[in-house]
């Protein structure tokens, strides 16, 4: 069962930097989801998904014959967590610049930046009073 996953990581993780080299700033998005979802598959398959060893057994009890292990799903949790900030942040960043500028590819973006002469004079505005 475990190759099955490695296969599933391996054209996740791949879709994902093909995502993630492209110039639309969604799919950048949509990558960087990919590759978080991947990178907890991983963190999920190390864990052991089937084990004889349980994570807690208090004393004089019995030990169960199959348990997962905790820790790697704790630790998958707080990723999805990051993962979901993040994702949220870099959405918000992606409506802004869609808002400002009207454009969400990043070659284009390029051109809409300020030259730096007028960059000087939107930084000082003591300068612009007087």
């Amino acid at each position: 069962m475990e190759p099955l996953y490695v296969l599933a990581i391996a054209v996740m993780a791949g879709v994902a930097a093909y995502l993630l080299m492209s110039r639309n700033v969604l799919r950048m998005v949509l990558g960087l989801l990919l590759l978080g979802n991947s990178a907890n598959l991983t963190i999920f398959v190390a864990g052991r998904m089937k084990s004889s060893l349980p994570p807690l057994v208090s004393a004089g009890e019995t030990t169960i014959a199959v348990s997962a292990n905790p820790l790697p799903q704790a630790l998958i949790l707080t990723a999805i967590v990051i993962s979901f900030s993040l994702t949220a942040f870099t959405v918000v960043m992606l409506q802004r610049s869609h808002a400002r500028l009207h454009i969400i590819d990043t070659d284009d973006m390029r051109f809409a930046e300020p030259e730096s002469a007028e960059i000087n004079l939107q930084s000082s505005p003591r300068e612009a009073k007087q």
